[in-house]
């Protein structure tokens, strides 16, 4: 595993299933064992023979079957069947080995009553057997197999509230006090992955530092990791780095011995694959609450507090104070880190079922450059200020439409090149730039160090000048 001396000894540090050292493949190495994943080729399609009298019996029995598979609190409504469900029972209970039940259970009750349980739990067994990948764990041994790895991130936050009390915002649970201006603190829960046995913790950058909230507190003043197994055993972390871009983070506790999770390739991910989250939502009260789904989406563009970002989309239960923990795949390999989840108003539209989880081989290099240099290298900037000038600004105006420039920074790329407030941004290497996010989608084309040639617009004539982008640091 990790090298205690050394933290950039990256070898064996993510297993593959057979528990070969598959890091290298994990960084860029060309080939690896990881195992193939193949859906099951077993089919049982619907057939429809016709009939007015035959559709409606399949009407019902298919409107049953759904009351049976989604919830057991409707059929023990309906049901007098003696089985060892009670209705106090979660959904969660229908997953449970068929193996398990005996043949006196399955028989006891009317035929009619039997024949509904059974086809309830073979129905939510068969969608699992046929989600999970070839020679997959069993729910309860991924969880057993993760669940050391998982721990809870505590962060406290400082701020100076407005005249009135404000609740629960951002991606995962906070809590605090205001109704004073004096400088007060507040605290942010969320959930974090063991990734060295020396201390090295994986979990979102949006649970260390704020700027989603109203107060946009910023960097959190300190941070504490609760281990999962003992939620009495709580270590200080340092933060290592961390990139808002991404929405990632890398924290260390002084501390040995831990257990590291097992990372695999979420580029072999296939939608309809069967997945596992494990987390604190609501806070550590609800500590290390595991849900189960499917991969619904891969490389679903979402667009998070401005930021563009390329994620799995699953079914599976996020919640707020899951940020930042292991989205699961059939072997017990973190192939996400959860993020985010969609409210559940959307628009006018109600949603279910909706989060989002950062794929670990994007996450790769990122956690590897904030373990190495605190920020992630080679993001280029201009080092300005700006503001849209919508159509409406530039005809009232007399001038072109682009991204009014009300700040350079001294020493900085614009700075260097010439560019003055006042200017405006006409376009980057001939592209047009109309507004601040076309401006940074091209600028995001090219890497720090490279010179291109911006075209700006000042006292009524159009001027281009050759810049060269800088490197953003993390102090930027």
């Amino acid at each position: 595993m990790f090298d205690n001396n050394n933290k950039n000894n990256y070898e064996g540090l993510y297993q593959n299933q057979n528990n070969e050292p598959d890091y290298n493949d994990f960084y860029n190495a060309p080939d690896s064992n990881y195992v193939n994943f193949n859906s099951d080729p077993n089919q049982n399609p619907n057939k429809n023979n016709g009939g007015k009298k035959f559709l409606k019996v399949v009407a019902a029995v298919a409107a049953l079957a759904i009351v049976s598979v989604s919830s057991v609190e409707m059929y023990k409504l309906f049901g007098k069947d003696n089985s060892s469900w009670t209705s106090s029972e979660s959904d969660a209970s229908i997953t449970r080995d068929v193996s398990s039940l005996t043949d006196d259970s399955v028989s006891s009750g009317t035929s009619s009553e039997s024949t509904s349980s059974s086809a309830a739990v073979n129905s939510t067994a068969n969608w699992i057997n046929m989600a999970a990948p070839e020679n997959a764990l069993s729910i309860p041994d991924i969880a057993e197999k993760a669940m050391p790895s998982v721990v809870g991130i505590s962060a406290v936050f400082e701020y100076t509230p407005a005249a009135q009390s404000y609740w629960g915002f951002g991606f995962y649970n906070y809590g605090g006090n205001s109704g004073s201006t004096q400088t007060q603190q507040m605290t942010g829960t969320g959930t974090g992955i063991v990734m060295t046995e020396d201390g090295y913790i994986i979990t979102n950058a949006h649970c260390v530092y704020d700027n989603e909230s109203d107060y946009k507190c910023g960097r959190a003043v300190s941070v504490s990791v609760v281990m999962g197994d003992d939620t009495e055993t709580e270590y200080e972390a340092q933060i290592v780095g961390y990139d808002l871009e991404t929405d990632l983070a890398v924290l260390k506790i002084d501390a040995t011995g831990l257990t590291p999770a097992e990372f695999g390739n979420s580029d072999d991910l296939r939608v309809g694959e069967l997945v596992i989250a494990i987390g604190n939502p609501l806070g550590f009260e609800l500590q290390n609450t595991v849900t189960c789904g499917i991969v619904s989406a891969l490389n679903r563009e979402i667009t998070i507090n401005e930021k563009e970002m390329t994620l799995i989309q699953t079914d599976a239960a996020i919640n707020s104070g899951n940020s930042g923990g292991p989205l699961l795949n059939g072997y017990g390999q973190v192939i996400g880190i959860n993020s985010a989840k969609m409210s559940s108003t959307y628009g006018s539209a109600s949603v279910e079922g909706l989060g989002f989880a950062i794929p670990i081989s994007d996450a790769k290099e990122i956690i590897e450059d904030l373990i190495n240099n605190g920020y992630v290298t080679g993001r280029p900037q201009f080092g300005i200020t700006g503001v849209t000038v919508t159509e409406s600004d530039a005809e009232r105006f007399s001038m072109p439409q682009g991204v009014y420039v009300y700040g350079v920074t001294e020493g900085s790329a614009a700075d260097e090149a010439g560019i003055r407030q006042g200017d405006i941004i006409t376009a980057v290497e001939g592209t047009d730039t109309p507004d601040m996010d076309t401006l940074n989608e091209v600028k995001n084309q090219y890497n720090a160090g490279d010179t291109i040639t911006i075209t700006i617009y000042r006292s009524g004539e159009t001027l281009d000048l050759q810049l060269t982008l800088q490197e953003v640091r993390q102090e930027d």
